[in-house]
């Protein structure tokens, strides 16, 4: 059985013109930034952990934080699994408590794509898990590859394929949109997203939402993106702050150190959480 908060809150934000922002975090100052933000602002959002968080963390850890935000929050601060490339991590994460996860086959062949998500669909939806894939490619010079030229971009034909097949609860699609920092501004294809979005009935998601013009993430969220991924960004703030701290003076307390770094990645968060139409949700 579906968690109905989980699969409600994205699905009420798709009927309702907002997005849910999904930030990514790599230590428990960038999350408590998030939770704390998501609390000001009364915002539902995701505390995101990609594939090197996790394996560098542990996934017990990682399942543990986000039951507490989800326990602290009263159920508004959702924990996510961003871009598994394998199944089995899917499942031991939703093993771990996750509440949702993103198994990302996007480097395959439809088909196998396909069916690496139907296998994490059976499994994390008999666990009121809801579950994201991944059509086209999202750029970036990472482990997902870099592309040129169109090859990044999903289709209508390939969304209406896997939201039909699947049973899947929310579809990333390339759509121009590149992870990390843009070297020139982005092309984003609104029409192809309005296209994909009249074509499926499940919310969309946006990823490398670091670049992209607020006006343009607003104009995604009114063609049918439901969630909004934010990372490089609030990872450059924390760098950011944190080297300005060390150049304050020489401190060893940590707390005191990395304290006004959290303040500071937790104001940009409370600005994509405006950008997103996200607040006073609750």
């Amino acid at each position: 059985m579906y968690n109905n908060n989980m699969k409600g809150l994205i699905e009420t934000a798709n009927r309702e013109g907002f997005a849910i922002p999904a930030f990514n975090y790599s230590d428990i100052w960038e999350l408590l930034a998030i939770v704390e933000a998501a609390r000001d602002r009364k915002a539902p959002v995701y505390i995101a952990s990609n594939s090197l968080v996790v394996n560098t963390l542990g996934i017990d850890y990682c399942g543990a934080l986000g039951k507490v935000a989800y326990k602290e929050s009263h159920g508004y601060v959702l924990n996510h699994l961003d871009h598994a490339m394998e199944v089995d991590l899917c499942r031991k994460a939703i093993d771990s408590g996750y509440m949702s996860v993103m198994i990302d086959g996007s480097l395959k062949e439809l088909m196998e794509n396909i069916a690496m998500v139907k296998e994490v669909v059976r499994y994390a939806h008999d666990k009121g898990v809801i579950v994201e894939a991944e059509i086209g490619k999202i750029r970036g010079s990472n482990e997902e590859g870099t592309y040129t030229g169109n090859e990044y971009l999903g289709s209508v034909e390939e969304a209406v394929a896997m939201v039909s097949a699947t049973n899947v609860d929310s579809l990333a699609v390339g759509i121009g949109n590149a992870h990390g920092f843009y070297k020139q501004p982005p092309h984003i294809h609104i029409d192809l997203l309005r296209d994909v979005h009249h074509a499926v009935s499940v919310p969309l998601v946006l990823h490398g939402s670091t670049g992209i013009p607020y006006e343009t993430v607003r104009a995604c969220i009114k063609n049918g993106i439901a969630k909004v991924n934010v990372g490089t960004m609030l990872h450059s703030t924390y760098v950011k702050q944190l080297r300005i701290e060390l150049e304050k003076k020489e401190d060893y307390n940590v707390v005191t150190l990395l304290t006004p770094v959290k303040d500071a990645v937790k104001a940009m968060v409370k600005e994509w959480i405006d950008v997103c139409y996200a607040g006073g949700r609750y």
